[in-house]
């Protein structure tokens, strides 16, 4: 008998398949979540660091540098804790048959606490680096997120969707030109 043969080998290989699918669809829902990551934490962290130029603000945000390591750990996961809540309440909204707002909650959750998530990393991560275990597992992390990234800019739908994005910014752009040259002859 074959090595992997028999009733074993072959629910090996009626398996194969399915477990290549679940993988790929997980893998794809985990790159689509990684890109409104990427896509919203740059732009967002600005957001907030234009904001944080209040005097008050300015004064907090100097005295989040200045924290130890552990202080400036449980700083960076309070947003998660802060907006369990207000996760919860949309949980609360969707179970009485506000679909909607619920899920209004939820996306506007996910991008203030991408935004405060962004913000507290980049105010903690010189002291959050200088905790060796998570140095190792951050830069774990960003090298795999890095590969996927570029696994994900490489496909043909990252590809088609660049390049439909920049013919749309440059119609956009002639037709404000255009208004702008109308506005100016009138």
């Amino acid at each position: 008998m074959q090595p992997g043969g028999g009733p074993v080998g072959l629910l090996r290989t009626l398996l194969r398949w399915p477990l290549r699918l679940v993988r790929a669809l997980l893998g794809a829902i985990l790159a689509l979540v990684i890109l409104f990551e990427e896509w919203g934490w740059e732009p967002l962290q600005r957001a907030l660091a234009w904001v944080a130029r209040l005097p008050g603000l300015r004064w907090i945000e100097s005295r989040i540098r200045a924290l130890p390591p552990y202080a400036a750990l449980a700083l960076f996961f309070l947003p998660t804790l802060l907006l369990l809540p207000v996760k919860l309440l949309a949980l609360w909204f969707m179970g009485n048959g506000q679909v909607l707002t619920g899920t209004l909650v939820i996306i506007g959750a996910k991008i203030v606490g991408t935004a405060l998530v962004a913000r507290l990393f980049g105010l903690t991560q010189p002291a959050l680096m200088q905790l060796g275990w998570f140095a190792r597992i951050y830069t774990r992390w960003h090298n795999w997120k890095e590969a996927l990234l570029a696994w994900v800019r490489a496909s043909w739908a990252w590809r088609m969707g660049r390049v439909v994005k920049h013919r749309c910014k440059r119609g956009l752009a002639a037709l404000r030109r255009r208004l702008q040259q109308h506005m100016q002859d009138s």
